[in-house]
């Protein structure tokens, strides 16, 4: 019976993607575990695996199609005994109305398929689907990925065809334990300003030059300006979405402090000549990240969540990273920087910050976070203040550090200077907690050992 290869959810909140290349052609054949695709959601593109063996019979979906909703069909394929099955309709490329495009049903399937519904939610089920044998249903990728991570099987729901679970399934769960990594961050789910998806954007075909616009606007710069109108990427949108409820929804309130990093960046510097030999190089940022997650697990107020009617309390600071990346920003997570080494956190924020700039970071490495670090200080930025990353509570801006009159021991002299101001969810955070907070982090700052301890 031919097997329809449907557009895949690779992470909790993915509603649509973007069929960016085909690895496949019709007529080749496939084994389980074959990266048939990548797939571009609005934050990274990621490979999408085969878990049946057979013949690509046809390809549904071209690449380069944007808005292809999880559960479209966008593949048939057909076992070596099988006659040639009959090509699946096409789908058209993004159109005025992509909403419809996206949302176009497959054609009738026999009698004897189960409901295209059922088949395009299997992460509804709370459990590993089974055969009539009672085997898991699971791409032979899949099982020996979770033989080497420790995870269990049989609480992990499928994501491919017929919920059979595959790699990006693995990937995303933790060693021991059948629930993904990024499940930490589900109980923030219910704060007012949840991660967005970009189905949830502005339909694709709106001008963003032209909102807001009078027409008549809008006609003399048609007329009298040359430009050029870009549409709007998938992160691009989000980060529209997501950077607008949060300032619409939580109410900011800011704190600054002026810090001396002359015993920090003394203390890195023995320190890299220490680990020299191990091929490690601390960055100023990273010892901050460092100071950060000490100060959030030293003053627990500010590690917190807002969630309506309830407050979510974390005791482990995991750091969100501000990148910047082409196309936009992404925040990938430094989990446990307050009981890392600071060799750890150097290694960990120079490969997701490698991997978040080719589009390779796994769903769970970048959702979630308790706070986040926006560091502009290499920029030449002296202060700036920075957007709160929701459903967090707390981000911390770093502006450059900087040789400025200073006083030392009561008299007059100059130090190396930075200034870092705190954004804080004014809703979940007094402005006593966040005044705290950044006491702390100066603190740590400018009596680095205390990180060591």
């Amino acid at each position: 019976m031919p097997i329809e290869i449907k557009m895949p959810a690779l992470s909790p909140t993915m509603e649509v993607g973007k069929l960016a290349k085909w690895l496949v052609k019709e007529g080749d054949e496939v084994r389980s575990g074959d990266i048939l695709a990548e797939i571009e959601t609005d934050k990274a593109t990621m490979e999408f695996e085969a878990v049946d063996e057979g013949k690509i019979a046809s390809i549904a979906v071209a690449e380069g199609t944007d808005g292809v909703k999880v559960g479209t069909v966008i593949a048939t394929l057909t076992g070596e005994d099988e006659g040639a099955a009959p090509p699946a309709p096409k789908a058209k490329a993004e159109t005025p109305a992509p909403a419809a495009t996206a949302e176009a049903k497959p054609e009738p399937a026999p009698a004897s398929t189960p409901a295209p519904a059922a088949q395009a939610a299997p992460a509804a089920s709370p459990i590993a689907l089974k055969d009539q044998e009672g085997r898991i249903l699971a791409s032979p990728l899949a099982k020996r990925l979770a033989a080497e991570k420790g995870v269990d099987l049989s609480a992990v729901t499928g994501s491919g065809p017929h919920g059979r679970i595959v790699k990006a399934d693995i990937e995303g769960a933790k060693a021991g334990t059948a629930k993904p990594a990024n499940d930490q961050a589900e109980p923030a789910a219910a704060a007012p300003a949840p991660a967005p998806t970009a189905s949830a954007a502005p339909a694709a075909t709106e001008k963003p030059a032209s909102v807001d616009m009078a027409p008549e606007t809008r006609k003399l710069l048609d007329d009298r300006i040359p430009h050029s109108v870009e549409k709007l990427s998938g992160m691009r949108k989000t980060i529209a979405k997501r950077l607008t409820e949060s300032m619409q929804q939580a109410p900011h309130i800011y704190l600054t402090v002026d810090i001396r990093l002359d015993k920090l960046m003394a203390l890195r510097a023995e320190l890299n000549d220490a680990l020299k030999a191990q091929g490690v190089k601390l960055s100023v940022n990273d010892m901050l990240i460092k100071a950060l997650g000490k100060a959030l697990v030293a003053v627990p107020e500010c590690n917190v969540t807002f969630a309506g009617n309830e407050l979510i309390k974390y005791s482990r600071a995991d750091i969100s990273v501000a990148v910047s990346i082409p196309g936009g920003l992404i925040t990938p997570i430094v989990q446990d920087a307050d009981g890392r080494s600071l060799s750890s956190i150097a290694n960990a924020t120079k490969d997701l910050a490698e991997r978040a700039k080719s589009g390779k970071l796994l769903p769970s490495e970048y959702q979630g976070g308790t706070a986040s670090i926006s560091n502009m200080g290499m920029m030449g930025i002296k202060q700036f203040t920075a957007v709160i990353n929701p459903p967090q509570s707390t981000i911390l801006a770093i502006g450059a550090g900087e040789q400025r009159p200073y006083v030392i021991d009561g008299a007059l002299g100059v130090a190396t200077v930075m200034s870092a101001t705190g954004s804080f969810d004014h809703r979940a955070v007094d402005g006593a907690d966040g005044a705290r907070l950044m006491a702390a982090f100066k603190d740590f700052v400018e009596k680095p050992l205390g990180m060591l301890a």
